[in-house]
């Protein structure tokens, strides 16, 4: 049923975002849903997550003792009737009364004689306090992988939403330029009109004419350039390349008030970086102890064989002669051990110098725990640095679009009376557009350092302010 409603869910997201055969709508959480889906990379980081997983989930297994079951046909180079033979001679009994006694036995001259049936069973179990260690360290390697997994899932979606904002920005920056040039278009009619008109001078129609020439090539160019970064969001996304995207939404941040000390304190155990790091120095000590749980303490074997031996004239009939226990001997043994091997005790041993170079890596990662938490401190000072001038920023594009749109539109209504010249109006227009690009910019470099900070700390701050 699961199954069934998940077919199902698929289809309603399907046809809610392809509102066109021809064209994807995307919202900025319909993008990310899509590249969780999808995305290669994540779906490797699954595997090597399940594989991590069971190594932990069955790493007990070491306690398992091992069994084998054999069984052996043996046949002999050396005739062993003359034996049989000679055990009774040697205490006088004549040779032919012998054979007879042995033939009685089932034991006659011929090929069969050379044939016996060996049977196996034995038991091994070890034991070592590494084993252990061994076990805990399979569990710290899980953690690490979870820890591994859920950074690349949040690397993936903060990817995703910095690529998705950044062609949100130059979308609006080439509606811009093609208003900027329907502008000069307009301007270039009525220049026209005017010049039929005799209202203006020829060369005021040139002025016109050439601007919106060379206005053209630039909106044409920026076009090109965005759809071919548009082909590389759908790559990324999962999608065909060439799949024509909309994107749904606004470059509106969420403003949140941020303390850098405030923020470290409650949130700076979270970043995922130091987490895999104390992960990793966790599993070194668990290494260094397991090595010298090995070396100093001796090791557990307990085994335990039963070999069953035939001992019937015709080694190929063995089975109707089970239970016969003339017949069959057995030379198997329980043996218990304890193994201490003391040479890798000895500092110039391999074990030793193993050992060392794992207390040496503990301190470098030790230095390098050390230094993550320094970087953090100074990436989360940068972010709070840059999230409040971006807002201060915001605050003065806001008054600056106002002011250029006021200027423009007094600009423009002169230009229609014939008292402005047309410099004064494009200069107007460019303030104007660079005011709303300025505006577009320092919000993306808000929300963009907001996901930054987000990605530092490993919390939602729009969520938990």
């Amino acid at each position: 049923m699961k199954k069934v409603f998940a077919a199902f869910g698929a289809v309603v997201f399907a046809s809610l975002v392809f509102a066109e055969s021809d064209k994807v709508v995307l919202s900025i959480d319909d993008a990310v849903n899509y590249a969780l889906e999808n995305s290669r990379t994540l779906k490797s980081n699954d595997i090597d997550l399940e594989i991590k997983k069971r190594a932990a989930d069955n790493s007990w297994n070491v306690f398992i003792p091992s069994v084998q079951v054999s069984g052996t046909f043996r046949r002999a180079n050396k005739d062993p009737f003359p034996t049989y033979l000679s055990s009774l001679t040697s205490k006088g009994i004549p040779e032919s009364v012998a054979k007879e006694t042995l033939k009685a036995k089932g034991i006659e001259e011929g090929e069969l004689i050379h044939w016996n049936t060996v049977g196996g069973v034995s038991v091994s179990w070890n034991f070592s306090l590494a084993y252990i260690s061994a076990i805990q360290a399979s569990k710290a390697a899980y953690e690490g992988q979870k820890i591994s997994w859920e950074q690349n899932r949040k690397d993936t979606v903060l990817n995703i939403k910095k690529l998705f904002y950044g062609l949100f920005l130059q979308q609006e920056n080439l509606k811009i330029q093609k208003d900027t040039l329907e502008s000069a278009r307009q301007r270039m009619v009525q220049a026209e009109a005017n010049f039929k008109n005799g209202l203006v001078p020829e060369i005021q129609l040139l002025q016109t004419q050439v601007n919106y020439e060379n206005t053209k090539p630039q909106v044409e160019e920026a076009e090109r350039v965005l759809n071919q970064q548009f082909d590389t969001f759908a790559f990324l996304l999962g999608m065909d390349v060439g799949t024509k995207i909309e994107l749904s939404g606004s470059i509106e941040p969420v403003y949140v008030d941020v303390d850098t000390d405030v923020l470290l304190e409650k949130y700076g155990s979270r970043n995922l970086d130091i987490q895999l790091m104390e992960n990793n120095i966790k599993s070194v000590k668990i290494g260094i102890k397991g090595l010298e749980l090995g070396n100093f303490v001796p090791a557990l074997a307990v085994n335990f064989a039963y070999q069953p031996l035939y001992t019937g004239s015709n080694a190929f009939k063995f089975i109707s002669d089970i239970g016969s226990s003339d017949k069959w001997d057995d030379s198997g043994a329980l043996t218990v051990s304890l193994a201490w091997n003391l040479s890798n005790m000895l500092p110039w041993s391999s074990n030793m110098q193993q050992l060392k170079d794992y207390k040496q890596n503990l301190i470098q990662m030790e230095l390098a725990l050390e230094t993550l938490k320094e970087n953090q401190k100074m990436n989360v000072k940068k972010a709070v640095d840059t999230l409040n001038q971006a807002r201060a920023q915001i605050e003065n594009m806001n008054r600056s679009v106002e002011l250029a749109q006021k200027a423009y539109d007094m600009q423009y209504k002169s230009y229609r009376n014939g008292t402005t010249e047309l410099l004064d109006l494009k200069d107007a227009e460019s303030s104007l557009n660079q005011a709303k690009l300025g505006q577009l910019n320092q919000k993306y470099q808000y929300i963009s350092a907001l996901m930054d900070l987000e990605s530092i700390l490993n919390v939602n701050l729009s969520k938990t302010e």
